[in-house]
């Protein structure tokens, strides 16, 4: 089995560059590296039916968010509002660092 290498992390806002949801923004709520995709807010929501069961004692109908590709999605960068590619920079110290693609910038 694979484990791919995501350069996204949790808390990161992205844009959805392809499929149902183009053009939608979200944060990253979490990576999964061995299917090389990342679930995001508010993205790829599907709706199941649950029995009744402790954690949902009533049952019924809830909303869940399924994981989308991470070719799908870039990270969206705060000063031009587009989506970026992610590089990896190395200063001085041999501190390796997120960089936007697009301008260059540190990510924080």
């Amino acid at each position: 089995m694979n484990i791919f290498k995501i350069r996204l992390k949790k808390g990161d806002t992205v844009v959805v560059r392809s499929g149902k949801y183009k053009g939608k923004t979200g944060k990253v709520l979490s990576t999964h590296p061995s299917e090389n995709k990342v679930t995001v807010e508010n993205i790829n929501v599907f709706k199941k039916h649950v029995k009744p069961n402790r954690q949902y004692p009533q049952g019924g109908i809830i909303e869940m968010t399924r994981p989308i590709d991470v070719s799908k999605v870039g990270i969206l960068e705060p000063t031009s509002k587009k989506p970026s590619r992610i590089g990896f920079k190395i200063d001085g110290d041999g501190k390796k660092t997120r960089v936007f693609k697009r301008s260059g910038k540190d990510i924080k």
